[in-house]
């Protein structure tokens, strides 16, 4: 279980409605304020992250369960079985601040994007605190409680997320 000091936000949103793209544009404007930021991604399908060829590839194809390498400058592992959200938040402990895309189902606070209309029952999800849509959307949804911002709005969303962090 990550500690209750780790401030985790959630971005969550059905395929192709920019989480990485506000994922990554908020990692910057923390990054500029000076903040540690760790990222978090859920991946529904069966990810490659190691290049054929290389030593850790070849430790993982002998049958490793668990492969990590480390450098002077930074350090990753692959483990040959799924890891819980707890169980990675609690590997960025280090952090100001977690900011996972995806795990719709995690209670930690949401910033839920929307394509379109057909999307809005996301809003539903456990501890949502506000809408996104395109920047070029014609439409807003209705969200009682709820603000609502464009994609694009990345101060509007970073000062709201400051003002959530304690």
């Amino acid at each position: 279980m990550p500690s209750p000091d780790i401030q985790v936000l959630q971005i969550v949103g059905y395929k192709n409605s920019g989480k990485t793209t506000l994922l990554c544009a908020l990692v910057r404007r923390f990054r500029a304020d000076g903040f540690t930021v760790a990222a978090i991604k859920h991946d529904a399908h069966d990810f490659e992250i190691d290049r054929p060829g290389t030593d850790t590839r070849k430790m993982a194809e002998a049958g490793a369960d668990f492969v990590a390498i480390t450098s002077p400058r930074r350090t990753a592992w692959i483990a040959a079985r799924p890891a819980s959200l707890d169980e990675l938040i609690g590997h960025a402990a280090h952090a100001d601040l977690v900011l996972v895309e995806g795990f719709k189902d995690a209670p930690h606070p949401k910033l839920v994007l929307l394509r379109g209309e057909a999307d809005l029952p996301l809003l539903g999800l456990p501890n949502a605190l506000a809408a996104i849509v395109p920047s070029e959307a014609g439409w807003m949804p209705h969200a009682p409680g709820m603000p609502v911002y464009r994609l694009d709005d990345v101060e509007g969303l970073y000062a709201f997320v400051r003002a959530l962090l304690t």
